[in-house]
């Protein structure tokens, strides 16, 4: 599976979109916020306030919360400079995520957000020209040092690749991530590709990022070195079932679960301070370990259980890697098998996603 090519939100405003089911993720933004403003306002301190500011925010994604993240970091800059009397500087915004992304749909949300921009910041506020920047971060992607704030929610747990050694495999058979049953080799594969995928992301940004800037990400994780935990895999081990399921009812060949594995891993702290020590570019500000809700903790509408809500958030995360090795005929279908599984899981259990955030600063 080449995961440049098919990993995308599902695109549009549609039922199933991403734009449409991304609650959790803002709920992510929103608990991150305080750590962004911190970092923002060291930036400026530290780089005596820029003229021109580079700005990436890598995985964007597209829906509500790609411009509600690059708001919040501009109200950030915003206040530090009114804070300390400086002039507002002008921004270069690069948004990025893979190819196949809907940058349209971000495109045509601009003219709003601008005049948003406008209307509350008035005559204070710098020039904002903001650009779309396809293509993989675990690689370069922007001028060196042409950046002093970078900003990734909800991304790193994706991986560059499937890892080598599990891929088109039977190694983890009946299960697309790691589980309670997965070989030892499956787990030390999937751990062996992250650090690898987040030491190259690393050294990627070192040369784009100019001495003093600062980097704010948050991604899913566990806070467990054990990476079998149900905090960490619980969700992929229930679409297993799912799969599973109709595997032995006749409507996949179970070959094809077999031969598909996620490419996604959950990391604990201790292994993203162990990968950021030994590439040496940046110093761990701060971290912390947030619990977020399954269902993001909202109140359902009375037609809209919580499985459904759940299965509608990742469905719009993980449908096009599973229609593009399973084929589209059975999506609703599968989907509708795993909201029932989540739906009995949750009511037994308040089972929670664990996301990290790290702010990092540049040597």
């Amino acid at each position: 599976m080449e995961v440049v090519q098919v990993l995308h939100m599902n695109r549009g405003v549609g039922v199933t979109s991403y734009a449409m089911n991304s609650t959790v993720q803002s709920k992510i933004i929103s608990v991150t916020k305080p750590a962004m403003m911190s970092a923002i306002e060291k930036t400026l301190r530290s780089i005596s306030w820029p003229v021109t500011m580079g700005i990436a925010d890598l995985g964007c994604s597209s829906g509500p919360n790609t411009l509600l993240v690059i708001s919040e970091i501009l109200n950030a800059v915003h206040a530090t400079c009114r804070r300390f009397e400086q002039s507002s500087p002008e921004f270069k915004v690069y948004l990025n995520d893979l190819f196949s992304n809907d940058f349209n749909n971000i495109f045509s949300s601009l003219p709003a957000f601008y005049r948003k921009q406008k209307q509350d910041k008035g005559s204070e506020f710098g020039p904002c020209f903001i650009l779309g920047v396809p293509g993989s971060f675990y690689g370069r992607l922007f001028p060196s040092n042409s950046l002093h704030f970078v900003h990734s929610s909800s991304s790193l747990h994706w991986l560059s690749q499937v890892p080598v050694e599990v891929e088109g495999t039977s190694l983890n058979k009946g299960k697309i991530y790691i589980s309670k049953s997965s070989p030892r080799c499956v787990l030390e594969a999937y751990s062996s590709q992250f650090q690898k995928d987040f030491s190259i992301f690393l050294k990627s940004r070192s040369q784009e990022m100019v001495p003093g800037a600062r980097m704010v990400l948050s991604l899913m994780g566990r806070k467990d070195m054990d990476p079998t935990t149900p905090e960490s895999c619980y969700q992929w081990e229930l679409l297993a079932h799912a799969l599973m399921s109709m595997v032995a009812q006749g409507l996949i060949e179970e070959e094809k679960v077999d031969s598909f594995d996620a490419p996604y891993y959950a990391p604990c702290m201790k292994e993203l301070k162990l990968e950021i020590e030994k590439e040496g570019s940046f110093v761990m500000d701060c971290s912390e370990a947030y619990e977020i809700d399954w269902d993001d903790g909202a109140e359902m509408a009375s037609d809209d259980s919580s499985g459904e809500r759940v299965a509608r958030t990742i469905r719009a995360v993980v449908e096009s890697m599973l229609e593009s090795h399973f084929g589209c005929h059975i999506m609703d279908e599968l989907f509708r098998r795993y909201a029932k599984l989540v739906g009995d899981h949750l009511s037994n259990n308040r089972t929670k996603y664990v996301n990290l955030v790290i702010s990092l600063l540049k040597n």
